[in-house]
């Protein structure tokens, strides 16, 4: 199927064609006749698949075909995001696709002056795409007036709600027409029962659109986790883009503070990056951005406020340093890679203490993520697990045959609370705690290879022998 099928103006066929774009995505296909049609739809989708285009395209033509006459151009589409990037992404999309039509638009979030918004303001605006602490800001202002918005778009309304924003929406659905007189779109990549109740009481008998699986990460993708010990990380990360020559690389991690961490060691490691977070002015964050996107900066280390918005064209590597606390997160991180039909890799490195969130992570996309240790990186759970579980057998057979541990016998295998051992072995105690170390880069042979010669002596010599 080709565009040209789906009903939209020359105008925008000859500005998606000028893009180089031929053939609609699945979510373009079903979304955007549908809005042609005047319909509310509440629609899920992955992210990176192109739905931004699947509500600009249509809005922009429904727009253009109900002209006003009145000299100051009222607000008559209204678009909310939950960040400033993806706030300047989605007016970026309206100015491309409207190229050659007569509508204006404008962006206005935080992080800069809010002059320069209302001169924009006052000049009259067809679409506005805002964030909702900014569009409130500009409200009380009465800078804005939003009594004649005929569409309204939530985009990333799942991420809006997470990031607290249900009682400002609620405030601002307050100023619009009431929502039998206006067309409301709802883009979501997750669903949960908070998207469900605000669907309620925001749309009119919508159409459900979904191209595929809820929650599910993009297929293109390729997921990988390697387990490491959490004081490793920086330096295994540092070995895969330099080892592997990745050239660009987007890194996530849970805070801002460690952002800015993760960033200086890079660079000390002889690897350009730099951090972008909300303590960041808005100039850095644009700076960083275009830094990342042109190539100057080889890693962009980022939170969760990077998940959503950030479009960069044939992105390869997204690495999770940590794991996200909301398993719904994960699929936001990993979709900034693999995006427009492009293939693209997501690599968590997993800590003991993330296994918990790498489970909920799992049943979330409903699969298993593969997990491969690499070499030299094993973590100090692995180096131990053989050897305890061998300890573990020598005390089931000493309850076997009626020995106590502590009934003093020297050949038990290391009772805790044995005094004698505790007193005689006192030395070789201390040497099983410090052999960890050496035996972290030394795997059981049967789940990852050969064991390097030695280690394994010193394991029987400090654990007991069986």
């Amino acid at each position: 199927m080709s565009f040209d099928s789906l009903g939209l103006s020359a105008e925008l066929l000859r500005a998606v064609h000028e893009q180089g774009y031929n053939e609609p995505t699945p979510i373009q296909i079903k979304a955007i006749p549908l809005i042609l049609e005047g319909r509310d739809i509440m629609a899920g989708a992955q992210t990176g698949t192109g739905k931004t285009a699947g509500f600009t395209l249509p809005l922009l033509q429904l727009l253009n075909s109900r002209p006003v006459d009145s000299n100051k151009r009222p607000v008559r589409a209204l678009v909310l995001t939950p960040t400033r990037e993806l706030a300047a992404q989605v007016e970026q999309s309206v100015i491309t696709y409207g190229r050659h039509l007569p509508l204006n638009s404008a962006v206005i979030f935080g992080g800069v002056k809010i002059n320069p918004q209302i001169d924009k303001l006052r000049r009259g605006v067809d679409i506005l795409v805002a964030t909702p602490g900014r569009l409130l800001d500009h409200a009380r202002q009465r800078t804005v007036d939003l009594s004649k918005v005929e569409i309204l778009v939530l985009d990333e309304a799942d991420r809006m709600l997470d990031m607290g924003f249900i009682h400002d929406i609620r405030k601002i659905m307050a100023m619009l027409p009431v929502k039998s007189e206006r067309q409301n779109l709802l883009f979501s990549a997750t669903f949960s029962n908070e998207i469900k109740q605000l669907s309620h009481q925001l749309l009119n008998h919508p159409e459900l659109v979904e191209v595929a699986r809820r929650n599910a990460p993009i297929e293109l993708i390729e997921q990988l986790a390697h387990p490491v010990d959490k004081n490793r990380k920086r330096e295994i990360l540092s070995h895969m883009i330099g080892a592997g020559n990745w050239r660009q690389v987007l890194v996530f991690t849970r805070t801002k503070h460690g952002a800015n961490r993760l960033a200086k060691q890079l660079v000390m490691d002889g690897l350009s990056a730099t951090a972008i977070h909300g303590n960041k002015s808005q100039a850095a964050r644009t700076r960083a951005l275009a830094d990342f996107k042109k190539g100057s900066v080889r890693i962009l280390v980022a939170t969760d406020i990077a998940a959503r918005g950030l479009d960069i064209d044939q992105l390869p590597h997204v690495v999770n340093f940590e794991l996200p606390n909301v398993p719904e997160d994960y699929v936001h991180r990993i979709g900034r890679t693999g995006r427009a039909g492009n293939e693209g890799t997501a690599i968590s490195l997993v800590s003991a203490e993330e296994q918990k969130l790498l489970r909920d992570i799992e049943r979330l996309i409903n699969r298993e993520i593969p997990k491969q240790v690499l070499p030299g990186y094993e973590t100090t759970g692995q180096a131990r697990q053989e050897p305890a579980h061998r300890a573990e057998n020598g005390r089931q057979g000493d309850r076997r045959n009626g020995r106590s541990r502590n009934s003093g016998n020297n050949n038990q295998p290391q009772g805790r609370n044995n005094n004698r051992h505790q007193n005689g072995r006192s030395q070789a105690s201390k040497h099983q705690g410090q052999s960890a170390k050496p035996q972290a880069r030394n795997p059981s042979p049967t789940r990852n290879g050969p064991v390097k010669p030695g280690f394994s002596s010193l394991a029987d010599r400090f654990m007991g022998s069986d």
